[in-house]
């Protein structure tokens, strides 16, 4: 029987879990809630067109101050509104616009679970 909290993503077997492998803990549930947030693009999930940070779009964006605190901010919102179970704790952004990448760093904490992690997320071309 499964004891996940919820479906692991991108799906994967794992006939412990059922047919798809389970996040197991809360921390697990957290980061592929921020993971989604930040890798979504606005207007792609249907029925919530506002949700997403929609990373990829700075990818190539000229790094001044105002780029990343636009990122941090967008970031900070969507997971205020969409899980609001995680309060972010700090957030670094590092943009090298010259070769199309840039990484998120997130410390963060989810206050019902005692959980207090951080989280990378990369983001190329």
């Amino acid at each position: 029987m499964a004891e996940g909290l919820s479906i692991s993503l991108p799906l994967s077997l794992d006939e412990k879990d059922g047919p798809y492998k389970s996040n197991v803990t809360l921390d697990e549930v957290a980061q592929q809630n921020i993971k989604m947030i930040v890798l979504t693009n606005p207007g792609e999930r249907v029925m919530a067109p506002d949700f997403g940070v929609g990373i990829r779009s700075y990818l190539f964006e000229q790094e001044t101050p105002f780029l990343i605190n636009d990122i941090r901010t967008r970031i900070k919102s969507q997971v205020d509104k969409y899980a609001p179970f995680i309060k972010i704790r700090e957030l670094n952004i590092d943009v090298d616009s010259d070769n199309g990448f840039l990484s998120v760093q997130i410390k963060y904490a989810v206050p019902a679970g005692g959980i207090v992690s951080d989280l990378t997320i990369p983001v190329s071309a």
